[in-house]
């Protein structure tokens, strides 16, 4: 296979957008086909996150980092999220892009991507191996001199992904402060993982499904400790149907471990899409609002809100979305006085009228109205 036919798509004006092999040239490809649509994130939810952590991590309304040293996906798939961020810091605005990937076919293609879109090989580098596992060396360095952490953090893990928690990874240091999640959903798992890596100044953002706030027992410790840690800066809900492996509603959590607000910013965009045959889709104006009121911290009735700790709290640290954001459509309140007086008005312009009306009748010596 020469590289030649893979760079043609078959649709007219197909492009790298973002970064990432369009679906249309992977298509081309029946045997990868049905695996990349499992493992490739859409370029609109990948655009929200790219644009998330790029922005100053404590002040984000004063715009994009001139720089990231580093930039880590420990589920990179064919690596179109860290392409997507550096395609935003530009080629010379990331020090190095580093991935992770345990299946061997899609490892093969990430690294292929990377070289099709200009990373040379010294500016990136994709592990093959078990994240959850921690089986990269570099990632199990003991001294914390060399501990690798990573300004910028972005991952599209497979969500309620089953795996085998032991009593060895309950000592990992990865989890050992918050407990394990539990065997049916590795979500808090891969979370976990990924924040243990970030900088104290990066920023981190994780597409997870709606479970991860509200589902109990291990699952709502682990967020418990996320919150009262203050860990977890903004929940951002998205519409169902939006990826081409499944129809589920999905959120994006953005963790930061040094943030400067002493609350949660919600924002509800689950109702903001245009619908499509296949899958619904973002507009660049969805995109563009949701970017907006992250940086700038926006409220806005039935779409955006800050919550304190204090309400969280009361609500048992659940997080789901509809608890703190109202998208109901109030009734409109009806004044009494004014509605009576309206009233009382039409009712003496009835009588006025019936007694007109009812002096012509006379006249004609028909019986009056009533």
């Amino acid at each position: 296979m020469t590289i030649k036919p893979f760079l043609r798509p078959r649709i007219t004006g197909a492009r790298f957008a973002g970064g990432a092999i369009p679906l249309e040239v992977l298509a081309d490809f029946a045997v990868l086909s049905e695996m990349i649509l499992e493992v490739y994130t859409p370029q609109q939810i990948s655009d929200i996150l790219s644009a998330i952590v790029t922005l100053d991590s404590q002040e984000p309304k004063t715009g994009k980092k001139d720089r990231l040293a580093s930039v880590l996906d420990f589920a990179c798939g064919s690596g179109s999220l860290l392409l997507n961020v550096r395609k935003r810091m530009g080629s010379h605005g990331i020090g190095k892009i580093f991935g992770q990937e345990k299946n061997i076919t899609t490892y093969n293609l990430a690294r292929m991507n990377m070289l099709l879109h200009g990373v040379k090989d010294s500016e990136f580098e994709i592990f093959h191996g078990d994240t959850l596992l921690n089986e990269w060396d570099m990632m199990r360095e003991l001294n914390p001199a060399k501990k690798p952490l990573f300004d910028a953090v972005v991952a599209n893990p497979p969500f309620s992904y089953r795996w085998e928690p032991t009593d060895a990874l309950a000592d990992d240091v990865r989890f050992k402060s918050h407990g394990l999640a539990p065997k049916s959903a590795a979500d808090f798992a891969f979370l976990l993982h990924g924040f243990h890596f970030l900088k104290d100044e990066g920023v981190m953002a994780i597409i997870l499904p709606h479970g991860v706030l509200f589902r109990g027992g291990a699952e709502e410790r682990i967020r418990t400790k996320l919150l009262t840690d203050g860990h977890i800066d903004t929940v951002i809900g998205l519409p169902a149907n939006l990826f081409y492996s499944t129809g589920i509603p999905v959120c994006i959590l953005v963790l930061k471990k040094c943030k400067k607000p002493d609350d949660v910013l919600f924002i509800n965009a689950a109702e903001h899409f245009v619908k499509g045959k296949r899958q619904n889709q973002l507009t660049q104006e969805h995109i563009a609002k949701i970017i907006e009121t992250y940086q700038f911290r926006k409220e806005e009735a039935r779409y955006s809100r800050c919550v304190g700790m204090a309400e969280i709290e009361k609500n048992d640290f659940n997080l789901n979305i509809s608890r703190y954001i109202s998208t109901a459509i109030g009734e409109e309140e009806i004044d009494l006085t004014a509605t009576h007086a309206e009233l009382s008005s039409i009712d003496k312009t009835i009588k006025s009228a019936t007694a007109a009306h009812n002096n012509f009748l006379k006249e004609l010596g028909l019986p009056p109205l009533p």
